[in-house]
């Protein structure tokens, strides 16, 4: 499996298919008490995971390019990375998902289940090759330790 687009186009993808699915689909819609206060839950907390994310490799003087991820430097386990291989990525699920909320069909969960499904096998997979080919063992070890997701 090869990486094929930027984590950025498929999400922007899966938020217009899910606008779509809303849009068009004549059943699914659904409302819950406290529905406007869980999506901003979601994207203040995708917001800040994402952006301490991309804080924490800055810091250590990695690469953030998700398309080259032979060109990382350092193997970084601290931090965030120290409960979620990919928190970037799961930034974008919790924004996706309060795009989900906001648009009130059920069904746009099914997409966000897609995006975290094309996420694991075209991008996830090749970046755990590409570093396990630069760090081995030590990265095995961070495998064996830190879930991918959350």
């Amino acid at each position: 499996m090869y990486l094929k687009l930027p984590p950025a186009i498929v999400w922007l993808l899966a938020a217009l298919i899910m606008f779509g699915v809303a849009r068009f689909l004549p059943f699914g819609h659904f409302d819950f008490t406290g529905r406007i206060y869980f999506i901003y839950v979601l994207i203040g907390l995708g917001g800040i995971i994402g952006l301490v994310a991309i804080v924490q490799l800055v810091k250590k003087h990695t690469t953030i390019n998700p398309i080259k991820p032979q060109n990382v430097t350092q193997l970084v386990t601290g931090g965030l990375y120290n409960y979620s291989r990919n928190p970037m990525y799961l930034g974008l699920l919790f924004a996706l998902l309060a795009w989900g909320l906001y648009l009130e069909n059920a069904f746009n969960f099914l997409i966000a289940a897609g995006f975290v499904s094309y996420m694991n096998a075209f991008q996830i997979i090749p970046e755990e090759e590409a570093l396990f080919n630069k760090f081995g063992s030590k990265y095995s070890a961070y495998l064996k330790n830190v879930r991918r997701w959350f």
